[in-house]
């Protein structure tokens, strides 16, 4: 694992404003009555090699943008802090699409082990980050419709089910993006295989919020899911 920084300096007490430039963020106590702030990080990951589309899909443009780059700016505009981005196979072809953006980006040097070892390495770099998150959101860079209100309804979903699990629920399964609270940090890290989250949300689906978000079950794998697509 090889953290960058990129866009600014980093610091577990500092957040982007606008056009990039950082800034202290508040740490605010909350008033008599209200609960805590509930901290999370974002882990994208953007490790694959894209066989099948046959060229980075991380890099294909949807809407005038990379696919990489929505999901960042999504991500970017949420309640999550830091966002990390995992790189493998086309690490030096996505680091200069990020340049703009306060985003960290880590290495996976193991990204041929299978997804598995892409969420360990963001894992291990958002608790190295900072070490006072109550969660994690794990998102991946080939869905169009990923946004910044998909992550604040799973955020909600926790928030009103009180369980460590909020997933999106599309195409009859439980599925990323998902958040997972501190608690299942450990589990995530120690995950191989080229399972990853999908396998882990089976096992844990009785203590899981689902959040049906049927527009997240395209995704753009194949030439033929871009073509699609755009029709």
């Amino acid at each position: 694992m090889n953290p960058a920084r990129v866009g600014g300096e980093t610091g577990g007490s500092r957040k982007p404003e606008a056009g990039g430039q950082w800034a202290e963020t508040e740490h605010r106590q909350p008033a008599a009555g209200e609960p805590p702030p509930f901290r999370i990080g974002l882990v994208l990951l953007a490790a694959g090699a894209s066989t099948r589309m046959g060229r980075p899909k991380q890099l294909i443009e949807v809407g005038g943008r990379p696919l990489v780059v929505r999901a960042v700016e999504a991500a970017l505009a949420s309640v999550a802090w830091p966002v990390v981005v995992v790189v493998g196979a086309h690490a030096e072809a996505i680091r200069p699409v990020l340049a703009r953006h306060p985003v960290l980006v880590a290495d996976n040097p193991a990204w041929t082990e299978g997804m598995a070892s892409s969420l360990r390495t963001g894992v291990a770099t958002l608790q190295a980050f900072s070490r006072t998150l109550d969660g994690a959101l794990v998102a991946v860079a080939d869905q169009p419709a990923f946004s910044a209100k998909v992550i604040a309804r799973l955020v909600e979903a926790h928030r009103a089910t009180g369980r460590g699990i909020a997933a999106a629920r599309y195409a009859g399964r439980l599925a990323v993006p998902a958040l997972f609270d501190r608690t299942h940090f450990a589990a995530l890290a120690a995950l191989t295989g080229e399972g990853g989250a999908r396998q882990y949300l089976a096992d844990h689906a009785a203590g899981t919020a689902a959040v049906d978000l049927p527009e997240l079950a395209v995704d753009l794998d194949t030439p033929e899911d871009l073509a699609a697509w755009k029709e």
